[in-house]
């Protein structure tokens, strides 16, 4: 008898999704799009250590009441994806960054290609991440910031840089973040103003007696 090594389901879905998810990177690759190349590569540099969010929560600051408050939030959110995108994700999965040479992807999409673990896109998940937070805070804000988290997104996978699984594992950590983040920005209010709460029903009680 000669031994035969069976393999599990679970590794053969995970083959089968990455030959999917290199097969999408290589169409990209291939697809001639010299109208969008500029602006793809241009988008994805600026959303570089998240310059687009801080700055669109920067001009939300300016604004008191709900822009603010959005502002506060988006930024939170944008902390804890990339935390964890860059400290846990890329440092567990470790998944090299794409061969863009081999995939032929043509020179004037090019940014420069990261050092670190290609899986997931902190890009990606720092710009859903902002997205969501300021969208649940300061809704007539969210379609557009939705709409350019997934250029962002695309834009990473367009220059060659990430593999579209990368973006969209990015994309689940994103709103996976904006709910911690929104969570704990709600538990905070609530303690603060229960704090609050007390401390003026104390000094009225003092000034009663």
């Amino acid at each position: 008898m000669t031994g035969t090594t069976t393999e599990s389901p679970y590794r053969a879905v995970l083959r089968d999704l990455r030959a999917i998810d290199g097969a999408v990177y290589a169409a990209v690759a291939a697809t001639p799009s010299p109208a969008l190349d500029a602006g793809l590569r241009r988008l994805s540099h600026t959303a570089d250590h998240s310059k687009i969010s801080f700055t669109l929560a920067a001009a939300l600051a300016l604004v008191p009441g709900r822009p603010r408050r959005a502002a506060l939030a988006g930024v939170g959110a944008v902390a804890v994806a990339s935390a964890t995108a860059n400290l846990l994700g890329k440092r567990l999965v470790r998944r090299d960054r794409p061969d863009r040479e081999a995939a032929r992807v043509v020179a004037g999409r090019h940014v420069p290609m990261p050092d670190s673990a290609s899986f997931p896109s902190g890009h990606t998940a720092s710009a859903v991440a902002f997205a969501t937070a300021v969208g649940v805070v300061l809704p007539p804000a969210a379609v557009p910031l939705q709409v350019l988290a997934m250029a962002v997104g695309y834009s990473r996978v367009h220059t060659g840089v990430h593999y579209p699984g990368d973006v969209a594992a990015g994309a689940v950590l994103g709103i996976a973040s904006a709910a911690v983040a929104l969570t704990a920005g709600a538990s905070w209010s609530a303690a603060t103003g229960s704090a609050f709460r007390g401390a003026v029903a104390r000094g009225s009680a003092a000034r009663g007696r």
